[in-house]
């Protein structure tokens, strides 16, 4: 079994800075990638960012280039997603996922954007 717990969401102004984590636990392999979706109301849930296991390579959608920096520590089985200038536009709810066999999602956590 997977699980994937995340945490680090919350109520910011625009320009503020956030860092998510999802904490894994289970049959878990460094070699596999990882990531975070998300997925606002009324949108379907979209791709943030992935990153690879061994090379650790990591890959953002256009929407977020530049503002966030995806990183993973596999001895602690954590990623992280630190957001920079956030915007209202990156409210959503963040799901952290593992690539293995199928793909394993985390409960998901708020990020509001608002002034």
């Amino acid at each position: 079994q997977v699980q994937l717990v995340e945490s680090g969401g919350g109520l910011v102004q625009p320009g503020d800075s956030l860092r998510l984590s999802c904490a894994a636990s289970g049959n878990i392999f460094s070699s596999r990638p990882m990531g975070w979706s998300r997925q606002a109301p009324g949108k379907e849930r979209e791709l943030v960012a992935s990153i690879t296991g061994v090379s650790s390579t990591a890959d953002y959608a256009d929407s977020v280039k530049g503002r966030f920096t995806i990183s993973r520590d596999n001895a602690k089985n954590t990623v992280y997603l630190q957001m920079n200038n956030l915007k209202p536009e990156d409210t959503a709810v963040y799901y952290c996922w593992y690539a293995y066999t199928r793909a394993y999602w985390g409960q998901g956590t708020q990020v509001t954007v608002s002034s």
